[in-house]
């Protein structure tokens, strides 16, 4: 669940907000409950997908996707790359003020990226701007962006959090503080959070698009118990809910399908992955073939199909079902007991051993986690499930203190940053919470980058995987379908 949900989840979410505010009419409020409490309101600081339903309404990107993932305009209007792609020049848009009412400009942009960048601001996104060397400014509205070389994802990695656009004003004089104030040039602009209780945004009224937003506020509300937000739900408490327990998607398609139900269940295809992300830098591990009997003891099939009752794929890499870099010839590889316990032999830990699985709150979390604990005590290791906040979570993998824990990733429209910063150096302190490092992926990875034909790119992260399914640094379980409750 870390960065639960999707880049397109963001998207659906939005959808729903507008559909839920057309049934609302002008004006008026909508009410939102999300599964965690955001954690940080800073989009150059954020690791968690559930902050991004909030800023998709509080900030404007310098490009945005469609709902083919298409890349269309925001903040840039045009672009176009060099020849010999490095160098990609934004045409941005006129007229548009941060809610701070400062201009947004080429100077903003320049400063943005550069905050991303700079070595002593602690920016998440920082690996996805790195190849950026230098932001010229060519006049008021034209920016250029010099890269050291071709950097294929760059246009979709602008349709997200380090595309996303602060005011500089705000972000200079607030520093590292900013999160507590954001200051965007989105539809709607920050009035207040107070933590694990509600954050509330009002319109904007000088939003550049002419007659958006419709809402007057938005406020969201955190329900990390899956139950409580689903009851709060159908009680109208709240409008719509950003994620939908899978195990109850059977019960809910049935009760939305009822002449005169009070709720819709919206449902996407696959876009995120789930899994347990391993700590390799120690015990137990730091011991491969621990990994692999570990991962050996898991019946993906099981999970997908009777835990979350087929609202899911199971998985054994990063790239969903659908996805630009899915390769539909790989194999689930089966439960094996045997293989178990023949690995944990090798390791001389033919009695097992033990290890403490982190999972946050909630009723999907508890019942992967207590699936695989019962997987692998077949094979004489213990799993100790430990339940901590969201925020705690990201504290505790992020700085590699955990053994175990059960996250995913929230998916990229492209593949690059779906694998690249989870098994490279650059991801190490942000995203790499395995602490996985392997100069083969690396070459490989960086390879990829400078291509931009999908299908040789592919054959790179084919060969990634490969690696990868050995090295288990991440135990891949399923990739869940998007569902939301309206």
């Amino acid at each position: 669940m870390r960065r639960a949900g999707a880049l397109l989840l963001a998207g659906i979410m939005v959808g729903g907000l507008m559909a839920a505010a057309s049934a609302q009419g002008k004006g008026g409020t909508l009410r939102a409950g999300l599964d965690a409490d955001p954690p940080n309101m800073d989009p150059h600081r954020s690791t968690a997908a559930v902050d991004r339903q909030v800023y998709q309404n509080l900030f404007d990107k310098l490009m945005d996707t469609d709902e083919n993932l298409q890349i269309i305009p925001m903040l840039a209007v045009s672009w176009t790359t060099s020849p010999d792609g490095r160098t990609v020049t934004l045409k941005l848009r006129q007229g548009v003020k941060f809610h701070d009412g400062t201009p947004f400009n080429a100077e903003a942009v320049k400063y943005n990226v550069e905050r991303m960048k700079d070595p002593n601001f602690p920016s998440a996104r920082r690996s996805e701007v790195l190849p950026v060397q230098k932001v010229t400014v060519v006049d008021p509205y034209t920016v250029a962006l010099s890269l050291e070389r071709p950097y294929s994802p760059l246009l979709y990695v602008l349709t997200d959090r380090a595309g996303m656009i602060v005011a500089p004003a705000e972000a200079k004089k607030a520093g590292t503080d900013f999160a507590l104030h954001p200051v965007g040039s989105g539809p709607f602009r920050f009035v207040e959070k107070i933590p694990q209780d509600h954050i509330t945004l009002e319109r904007n009224p000088d939003y550049w698009i002419k007659g958006q937003p419709i809402l007057e506020r938005i406020v969201y509300r955190p329900f990390p118990d899956d139950n409580a937000r689903v009851a709060n739900l159908k009680s109208g408490d709240v409008d719509i809910i950003n994620r939908t327990p899978l195990p109850q998607i059977r019960q809910l398609a049935q009760e939305a399908s009822q002449p005169g139900a009070r709720f819709k269940l919206l449902e996407h295809g696959a876009f995120s992955w789930q899994g347990i992300w391993l700590n390799v830098t120690k015990p137990p591990f730091d011991n491969k073939l621990l990994r692999q009997a570990f991962n050996a003891t898991i019946d993906r099939n099981v999970i997908a199909n009777v835990v979350l009752q087929g609202a899911a794929y199971p998985s054994y890499a990063f790239f969903p079902n659908g996805t630009p870099a899915y390769d539909p010839t790989w194999k689930i590889p089966p439960r094996n007991i045997p293989l178990a316990k023949e690995k944990l032999q090798a390791a001389g830990s033919p009695s097992g051993f033990s290890c403490t699985l982190l999972i946050v709150p909630g009723q999907v979390n508890q019942a992967i986690g207590q699936a695989v604990q019962a997987m692998a005590a077949d094979a004489g290791i213990q799993v100790k499930l430990q339940i901590v906040e969201f925020g705690t979570m990201l504290h505790e993998t992020d700085t590699l203190q955990h053994q175990a824990a059960f996250l995913g990733w929230s998916g990229r429209p492209d593949p690059d940053f779906d694998i690249y910063p989870f098994v490279t150096q650059s991801g190490i302190g942000s995203f790499n919470d395995a602490g996985y490092t392997n100069p083969q992926v690396q070459t490989l990875l960086d390879a990829a980058r400078l291509l931009n034909d999908m299908d040789q790119r592919r054959r790179a992260y084919r060969q990634v995987t490969q690696i990868l399914a050995d090295d288990l640094p991440y135990l891949w379980l399923y990739f869940e379908k998007e569902y939301k409750l309206v």
